[in-house]
């Protein structure tokens, strides 16, 4: 008996078909161009394969039974899809990549990416989308970086990185990063004496934002020996720890400084000297050939100072 795989085919269910609409199994074989007994024939397989009946034959008429509906509808599913990897393959063939993978630093501007995003897909030809499906991966700190050096994304946003040393990964800057110390105004340090000392800054709540590295060496910054620690997933996430007094702690002065105009957040001066980390992007470069449409769509846009301004600091 053959696999069930191999007789529901693109054909088959266009025979299935043409006899729930026409009728009858001689009609199905005029309408394909077959004999009846051949089309009876290959009915008959695919019932026997399923164990089912998938037409009612009391009757002069060949009724469809409602697990031949079933089998039809679920066909036409498959015969679409099939149709679309179709189409996909054909426009991959053009050079744009079936999927790009996007790993963005939490404290890259999310509106700024949805902005990209928007125009990305309207980059194809008339306008239209094109045939690369995008998957944007939120990383943090070293893990940005990580996803890329190890394969599970074609571009990386964001994050600092000392040197490149793997084959087949270039990096560009994107910009500096300045941090300020902040807290909300009713948190107990808006009121110390400043500059703030490690050790009275020791005595409070900090809020840190955890390393979403795969790997076992992760990356902590801020954090003084013995202090609380608050560890939240994203920059975002910290401001809002802060904003409500849940902690104090180091903040882009990007993201900060509208909670600044407003009053909801303090800058505080510290003895130690904030940083100003360099963030980057990088990406995969082909062993040969030439890059992808779609990853080449995305480094030109970087490549544009607006837009490595707008991704930092457009928030």
């Amino acid at each position: 008996m053959k696999n069930v795989r191999d007789l529901i085919t693109p054909e088959a269910l266009a025979l299935i078909r043409s006899v729930a609409t026409q009728g009858s199994m001689a009609a199905a074989a005029r309408e394909m161009g077959l004999v009846p007994s051949a089309v009876t024939y290959r009915v008959r397989q695919i019932e026997d394969a399923l164990d089912v009946l998938l037409f009612d034959r009391s009757a002069k008429q060949a009724r469809i039974t409602p697990a031949g509906e079933e089998l039809l509808q679920g066909g036409e599913h498959v015969l679409q899809a099939l149709d679309a990897v179709a189409r996909r393959v054909q426009r991959v063939a053009t050079g744009w990549e079936p999927q790009l993978t996007i790993a963005v630093d939490s404290l890259i501007s999310k509106r700024t990416m949805f902005e990209l995003c928007e125009a990305f897909f309207v980059s194809g030809e008339k306008n239209t989308a094109p045939p690369t499906r995008l998957r944007i991966q939120g990383e943090t700190l070293s893990g940005t970086w990580h996803a890329l050096l190890d394969g599970q994304a074609d571009l990386a946003i964001g994050g600092s990185i000392e040197s490149v040393t793997q084959t087949g990964i270039q990096a560009k800057p994107l910009g500096d990063v300045p941090f300020v110390f902040a807290v909300a105004p009713h948190h107990p340090l808006a009121l110390a004496k400043q500059p703030l000392q490690d050790k009275v800054i020791q005595e409070h709540r900090i809020v840190a934002v955890a390393d979403s590295t795969r790997r076992k060496q992760s990356v902590t910054v801020g954090i003084l020996p013995g202090q609380d620690v608050l560890t939240v997933s994203t920059m975002p996430d910290k401001l809002d720890a802060q904003l409500r007094g849940l902690g104090c702690g180091f903040v882009p002065h990007c993201i900060a400084r509208p909670y600044v105009e407003t009053g909801r957040l303090v800058l505080l001066a510290t003895e130690r000297i904030p940083r100003a980390p360099k963030v980057n992007y990088a990406w995969h470069t082909p062993a040969r050939g030439t890059l992808g449409k779609a990853l080449s769509w995305w480094l030109a846009q970087l490549a544009q100072p607006k837009t490595r301004e707008a991704l930092l600091f457009k928030h």
